[in-house]
């Protein structure tokens, strides 16, 4: 019988971050920039804690400092520097510590999450408010449809290895549920049909991103990102498929006009 004891608990905060997400995100601008600006330093704390990053003086000043600097090279200095500055504090969190598993493997999910923050600001900005409304539906319909296909249906499990409590059922089910936002958007807002397989291709993207997460806290050993969040555990845990979607995505872009 499917546990049902952490529904009231992640219900209730997803009401809490759907609210001032899609109000940040409709509004834009500087308010846009500023939620980014927040989750991507929590997420950048929560890396540092869980790979024990950084020293005990710094724990929560690191992170933001990063996090704050990278954001300025983005918007004052462009791209380049942007990314100079990037590849520098990877290095410095790579090689300013003793090097470990752990400690390398947060480096490259430390630098997928600021990556992440350029791409959410960077579509809202250059796409609109439709690219990243779509995108955000694609990773909630894809999450709580396999949530509930997965608690109700359960059976074989995806990975095991790596995500015990992800299993097929809920996977293909979340397929469907990005189907049917894509679906929606070619009815209701006229995209073209391939926005269909796309939004698939982003489902996939964005349970990758959760295999990643789920790989991340099974080499540190915890059960959450943190505990910020009741219901989900961190901010990490709560964006982790939002963050395998946006990589796609920016990949994607690479290679051919994404648009919605």
């Amino acid at each position: 019988m499917a546990n049902w004891s952490d529904l009231g608990p992640r219900v209730g905060s997803a009401a809490v971050m759907s609210v001032l997400g899609i109000g940040a995100i409709w509004l834009g601008g500087n308010i846009f920039l500023g939620l980014v600006l927040i989750v991507t330093a929590l997420m950048a704390w929560e890396i540092f804690e869980m790979c024990e990053m950084q020293p005990e003086r710094g724990r929560v000043s690191m992170p933001v400092a990063v996090s704050c600097v990278l954001f300025l090279c983005l918007f004052s200095a462009g791209t380049i520097s942007w990314l100079a500055v990037l590849a520098s504090v990877v290095l410095v969190v790579g090689c300013g510590f003793a090097l470990t598993k752990e400690r390398i493997y947060g480096a490259l999910v430390l630098f997928a999450v600021f990556w992440v923050g350029f791409g959410l600001v960077a579509f809202r900005e250059e796409q609109g408010l439709d690219m990243l409304l779509w995108l955000i539906l694609v990773v909630i319909a894809s999450d709580v449809m396999g949530y509930f296909a997965g608690k109700t249906f359960g059976g074989p499990k995806f990975w095991p290895s790596i995500s015990p409590k992800k299993t097929w059922s809920g996977t293909a089910v979340g397929w469907i549920g990005a189907a049917l936002v894509g679906l929606g958007f070619v009815i209701w807002n006229g995209s073209p049909l391939g926005l269909i397989l796309l939004s698939v291709l982003v489902a996939f993207a964005g349970q990758m991103g959760d295999i990643v997460e789920s790989a991340l806290k099974r080499k540190t050993g915890v059960k959450d990102s943190s505990n910020l969040i009741p219901g989900h555990g961190g901010v990490l845990d709560r964006f982790d498929a939002i963050s395998g979607a946006v990589i796609f995505l920016l990949a994607l872009s690479l290679v051919i006009q994404v648009s919605v």
